[in-house]
């Protein structure tokens, strides 16, 4: 089912192919890619980072040279990236794969990326660096629990949808109240009509058991493939610290406190799992309000066909009236 579009949106229709992580959507990429003019753009938070491979799931370079994806190795480690940086490039890439003729697939399960492409972002402050360190250093000093207590106290509605335990998304709150005044919820707008036409497709086993299954599969090959060394050259870069947003990526996270010997490898391997499963869930959740999206299980016999058939319909539609390359 395709969503209707906000005509002033100027943007060109794509695919939106999403789910939690380990759920298989870069086989199915792969798929879309060799059945038709696709251009596959990456829509994760932690492949924008060089140096993070292993542990994002990126896919390497030989996949990469067959299946080339926009958006993965923009920035080093040690930068931010926020969902209006994704937004700005992902806008780019959707019009460079228009004029070539490509319908663009944004393939990832980063939520807030997708939702701030699809909807738009609320004009916001541009980030005090300055500011940013006095809280990182509050939050070291008294802990980012009673940094959140505070928030609770001048911003409840914002302080009731961020966790203590996403310092990220807290010190922007924060951020945000200290430079205007106001919290992110008064900032909102609110609902928006999507700024381009869209084919919604999640794709997450119906079975969640099957879930953690492959998720404790893949955090077991990523430490096989070598993880711990990855994270441990990460540690040797002048300037990043555990509280960078590239290491607070799940997985990254739990091995950065592993070499700092907060735990053992058999600690390691169940916090990562924990953390994987709760962001799965979460991500779950943001796309359980996903309007118009259609659902399906890599599992399940029959889906990469039903997939292709909506994408060929999609295109299709597209395609009429239109001199869009089709096969």
């Amino acid at each position: 089912m395709a969503s209707n579009p906000d005509p002033e949106g100027g943007l060109p229709p794509a695919v939106i192919l999403t789910g939690p992580t380990a759920a298989g959507k870069t086989a199915v990429a792969q798929m879309l890619y060799d059945r038709f003019p696709v251009h596959l753009i990456s829509v994760d938070s932690a492949q924008v980072y060089r140096g993070l491979d292993i542990g994002s799931a990126k896919p390497d370079a030989a996949f990469l040279e067959r299946y080339p994806h926009e958006l993965i190795d923009l920035r080093c480690p040690e930068q931010s990236y926020s969902a209006a940086d994704f937004a700005a490039d992902a806008e780019a890439a959707m019009r460079r794969a228009a004029a070539t003729g490509r319908i663009p697939v944004l393939v990832g399960g980063t939520v807030l990326y997708l939702r701030a492409l699809l909807y738009g972002l609320d004009p916001l402050p541009a980030a005090d660096p300055a500011l940013r360190e006095r809280l990182r250093r509050r939050a070291e000093r008294d802990g980012w629990v009673s940094l959140h207590a505070e928030l609770a106290r001048l911003d409840p509605a914002t302080a009731a949808r961020i966790r203590p335990s996403d310092p990220q998304r807290l010190q922007r709150a924060m951020e945000v109240l200290e430079l205007t005044g106001r919290g992110l919820a008064a900032h909102h707008s609110g609902p928006r009509r999507p700024r381009f036409r869209t084919l919604r497709l999640v794709l997450t086993p119906a079975d969640r058991t099957e879930l953690h299954r492959r998720i404790e599969r893949r955090f077991a090959a990523m430490l096989e493939a070598g993880l711990v060394d990855e994270v441990r050259a990460l540690r040797r870069r002048a300037g990043l610290r555990a509280d960078h947003p590239a290491m607070r990526a799940v997985g990254y996270r739990q091995v950065w406190q592993y070499l700092d010997g907060a735990f053992d490898r058999s600690v390691l391997i169940a916090r990562a799992g924990a953390a994987t499963r709760q962001l799965a869930k979460r991500q779950l959740t943001a796309l359980r309000k996903f309007s118009d999206a259609l659902w399906y299980d890599p599992n399940r016999i029959g889906s990469c066909a039903v997939i292709d058939s909506q994408v060929r319909d999609f295109m299709r539609a597209l395609a009429v009236g239109r001199n869009v390359r089709f096969p």
